[in-house]
């Protein structure tokens, strides 16, 4: 079954088109990272997931029902973690979780989701004073109530130091291996890289690549990045001849001098020639290594210019249309002070 299906699927607002044409599918245990610069459709696109807005044109389903029909149905098996989560300032972080078991009728242990977190020992603190990163993990350990069978995460990773991000990445992990379909959005590109099976990217409303990362590096190209240390006594002239030799050589494409080292982009088949250039202009190489690239050069390769050309077999979209404005409507616990009305 499909986690995630959205087919035709265009949203306008007034005269904006936020999502257009967009053909989405989420396979269901799939880890699937969902990217796009600001303003591309990707928090408006998770609204229509959640059923929040409702298409202008295509059909959303999720978890194999309708969601413009069986919204409600559909968001007591999600969990969700929206960004920019705010919380009720007089009530504590237990509570809080307590309101999200009680609105989905389950019988967790708030306090074990808390642990879960790294939230234990604050459980009993009002949310008011927490911090930013607490705060996140707060809005994290709410949607993981009830063991959902999707989890849609919009910026997981805003506000947490290194130690909260690599908690954040072992959850996704472990609500994947339990059978669980994650929907992940993020800016920070070493987080997707890390835990997605596959990643969609999104620019001005369309998807124009959809890959494992992997696949998105050969559809980019078989470039790589050779970087090469060199003797420290070389002078400038003898760098200088070694950098337009180098330039020269078919196969490669930009040539940097940082200090004592060589930066070249080239193609694989190109990094031999590209030692023996330098070695020739009578430059001693030290040392060399090559580096791939990496998702924030993938990313930039398709948000930036003129996306590169995918087959439709790797699950690429097609052209690129003007800009349009990120519309967001995101959940919250917004019963939560009307249900409970005093100090937690």
């Amino acid at each position: 079954m499909t986690a995630i299906e959205l087919r035709g699927v265009t949203k306008e607002f007034a005269d904006v088109t936020a999502v257009r044409n967009l053909d989405l599918t989420v396979e269901e245990g799939e880890v699937y990272g969902f990217l796009g610069p600001n303003g591309a459709g990707k928090s408006t696109t998770i609204d229509m997931v959640l059923d929040l807005v409702r298409p202008t044109e295509g059909t959303v389903a999720v978890l194999g029902r309708d969601a413009t029909d069986d919204g409600v149905a559909i968001r007591r098996r999600t969990g969700v973690l929206p960004d920019g989560f705010a919380v009720y300032d007089r009530l504590t972080g237990r509570r809080h979780v307590e309101f999200a078991i009680r609105s989905k009728e389950v019988d967790d242990d708030p306090d074990a989701l808390l642990e879960r977190v790294g939230l234990l020992d604050d459980a009993g603190r009002k949310a008011g004073g927490y911090s930013k990163g607490m705060r996140q993990r707060l809005a994290l350990a709410m949607a993981l109530v009830g063991d959902p069978d999707l989890l849609i995460l919009d910026e997981p990773s805003s506000g947490l130091d290194p130690a909260g991000a690599k908690e954040m990445r072992e959850i996704v992990r472990t609500e994947s291996e339990r059978g669980a379909t994650v929907f992940f959005s993020s800016h920070v590109l070493e987080q997707v890289d890390a835990v997605c099976d596959r990643v969609g990217i999104l620019r001005d409303g369309e998807l124009v690549a959809e890959d494992s990362v992997e696949g998105l590096r050969d559809a980019v190209g078989s470039e790589e990045t050779l970087e090469i240390a060199v003797d420290g006594d070389e002078t400038s002239d003898a760098l200088a001849a070694a950098v337009e030799a180098v330039s020269a050589l078919d196969g490669v494409s930009r040539v940097d001098r940082a200090g004592d080292t060589l930066v070249v982009d080239c193609d694989d088949g190109a990094k031999t020639r590209v030692i023996a250039a330098v070695e020739e202009a009578g430059v001693a190489v030290s040392d060399f290594h090559t580096r791939e690239a990496s998702l924030e050069d993938l990313f930039l390769a398709y948000t930036e210019g003129d996306a590169p050309t995918t087959s439709a077999g790797s699950g690429a979209g097609g052209a690129v249309h003007g800009a349009s404005d990120d519309t967001s409507a995101n959940a919250t616990t917004d019963d939560a002070a009307d249900a409970d009305g005093v100090d937690g």
